[in-house]
C-alpha cells in the first residue's frame, strides 16, 4: 500500500466518559469494519487507556495511523486536564488523587504511538468530531452533547485553540457539563432537557456568532423537533458517528 495520505488506513478512536468506539477507515472516511464499543472501564489510567485501545485495535483491520479523541483540554498530544478519566468510577464520581497526578502533563500521544507502533493523532473529542462535519467555510462551532459537553470551533477549517467551554458556570453557578450532561437528561426528561439545550445555544449566540452551529455526540438526536424548529436554520444536528469519521479529516486540520 503506498505511503500517502490518498492510501492511508487510519484506527479512529473515540473515548467518551461512557463508552470507547473504535474502527479504521479509508481516506474517504469508509468504514473497512464495524465500528467496535466498549464501555469505558473505570478507574482508568493513562496506561490502561492505551491498553484498552490497543486491545481494540488487535480486533480490528491493520491501519497505518491512529486518531484519538478523548475528553479534556489536550494540548500538542499532551493532557492538560480531563474530567472523567480522574475519577474513581466514572463521571460524577470523586476525583482520585493519584489519578489526578498520573493524568496531568501527561503525553498520551507519545504513549499509544509507542504501543502500536504507529502515528498518532491526539485531539479533544469534540475536535475530532468536528473534523468529520464541518464545511471548511466561515465561522462553525461544534457542541457534542453526552456525558457532558463537548466543544470546538473552526475558523474557514483552521481549528481554533481549544477551550473547556464545559467547565464554565450557566446558570447557579452549575457547569455546561452538569447542566445539560447525561444525568440531567435522565432526570428531567427530554423535553424539560431539550429547554435547557436551547437556552445554552441562545445564551451562547452573541458569544461566537457561528455562521452554522453543528450539534453532535449521543444525545443530540434527543433535543426534541420542536426545539430544533426554534433553535433555526443555522442550527444542525448531526450524527454521533462523526466522532470516528473525522479521525480521516483530523490530519489535514489546520490550525
Amino acid at each position: 500500500m503506498p505511503k500517502t495520505d490518498k492510501g492511508l488506513f487510519t484506527l479512529a478512536v473515540d473515548c467518551g466518559g461512557g463508552g470507547i468506539k473504535a474502527s479504521v477507515l479509508d481516506a474517504a472516511g469508509t468504514l473497512h469494519a464495524p465500528a467496535v464499543r466498549v464501555a469505558t472501564p473505570y478507574p482508568l489510567s493513562p496506561e490502561r487507556l492505551v491498553s484498552t485501545i490497543a486491545d481494540i485495535a488487535a480486533g480490528l483491520p491493520t491501519a497505518e495511523r491512529v486518531t484519538v479523541g478523548m475528553p479534556g483540554m489536550i494540548r500538542h498530544g499532551v493532557v492538560v486536564a480531563t474530567p472523567h478519566y480522574v475519577t474513581r468510577s466514572g463521571p460524577r464520581s470523586p476525583v482520585d488523587p493519584e489519578l489526578l497526578t498520573a493524568w496531568s502533563g501527561c503525553d498520551i500521544r507519545a504513549s499509544i504511538e509507542a504501543r502500536l507502533r504507529m502515528p498518532t493523532l491526539v485531539l479533544n473529542d469534540a475536535e475530532v468530531h468536528g473534523a468529520g462535519v464541518i464545511s471548511g467555510t466561515g465561522i462553525e462551532l461544534v457542541l457534542t452533547l453526552g456525558t457532558g459537553l463537548g466543544s470546538a470551533l473552526f475558523d474557514g477549517g483552521q481549528l481554533a485553540p481549544h477551550l473547556e467551554l464545559s467547565h464554565a458556570p450557566v446558570r447557579w453557578g452549575t457547569s455546561y457539563d452538569v447542566y445539560i450532561g447525561q444525568v440531567e437528561r435522565a432526570r428531567l426528561g427530554d423535553g424539560l432537557w431539550s429547554r435547557r439545550v436551547r437556552r445554552v445555544v441562545e445564551g451562547l449566540r452573541p458569544v461566537f456568532w457561528w455562521d452554522r452551529l453543528y450539534l453532535g455526540g449521543g444525545n443530540a438526536r434527543q433535543v426534541t423537533p420542536q426545539v430544533l424548529e426554534r433553535l433555526g436554520d443555522d442550527v444542525v444536528v448531526v450524527p454521533n458517528q462523526a466522532g470516528i469519521v473525522g479521525g480521516v479529516r483530523a490530519w489535514s486540520l489546520g490550525r
